[in-house]
């Protein structure tokens, strides 16, 4: 069943960023809110950042809430302001607050190269964007 789209879409307004941690393809899970529990990636034979099949678009959700989180491994579909979408594995734990003042929707922190492949290059001058994010299919995310 976990590679079934949810029943009920989240959607929402988003604010996403980037962290070059989730850029280096050995990094360890061990590193990561979804390690070594029941609902964590190790579990299921993953071992670092560039095992997941959807590397290197991974990163932290607010959906996670911490380890061992049942968001764990969730799929999320970003979309920006001018219709550029990337999908994103959930592997670890974001705060809202760490992404914008007010808390609001969901947050994101992602690799690098995902930030710039949804910004077309421009990760760095962004800095944070505004996004659509939806809850997709696990299967979308190579799970």
């Amino acid at each position: 069943l976990s590679t079934l789209a949810p029943t009920s879409l989240r959607v929402s307004a988003s604010q996403v960023r980037f962290d070059t941690a989730y850029d280096d393809p050995s990094r360890s899970l061990a590193t990561v809110a979804c390690s070594d529990g029941p609902n964590g990636l190790m579990t299921k034979g993953y071992t670092t950042f560039n095992s997941l099949p959807s590397f290197p678009n991974i990163g932290a959700a607010s959906a996670v809430t911490g380890w061992n989180s049942p968001e764990c491994g969730t799929c999320w579909q970003l979309t920006s302001s001018d219709g550029k979408t990337i999908n994103i594995l959930a592997i670890d734990h974001t705060n809202n607050d760490n992404i914008n003042n007010s808390g609001d929707g969901d947050a994101f922190v992602v690799s690098r190269e995902a930030m710039d492949t949804l910004t077309g290059g421009n990760a760095v001058a962004v800095g944070t964007a505004d996004v659509t994010s939806t809850q997709v299919a696990r299967s979308l995310c190579g799970l």
